[in-house]
């Protein structure tokens, strides 16, 4: 591949990634959103979060993975509610941490 295929690549990608972004800036700038939008864009985040994590949490070779052998499924369990207990960062890190090396610990 030459250097000019990859420079018009990287550029093409670039404005793929910029346009999504600057469109509603720009049509919503200026404007105030109704609450109801405001309160359902909270949501999205973690709704994001939610499905790029869960398929790594149940599935393990292409199989659903539901059963007592799925330790990042058993240690997520407590790492999601010490992230709602705590509204901390680094608490959930540490707790899942924590899981993992003694589920690897006990099971090895």
């Amino acid at each position: 591949m030459d250097q000019t295929t990859i420079l018009l690549t990287i550029l093409g990608m670039a404005v793929v990634t910029y346009v999504p972004r600057v469109i509603p800036l720009l049509a919503l700038s200026g404007r105030r959103l109704p609450e109801v939008v405001i309160a359902w864009l909270g949501y999205v985040p973690p709704a994001v979060l939610a499905a790029m994590l869960l398929p790594s949490l149940v599935v393990s070779d292409g199989q659903l993975a539901i059963d007592a052998g799925n330790m990042f499924l058993w240690a997520a369990l407590p790492t999601f509610a010490a992230a709602i207990l705590t509204r901390n960062l680094f608490v959930p890190v540490l707790v899942g941490m924590a899981v993992v090396i003694v589920g690897r610990l006990l099971l090895i």
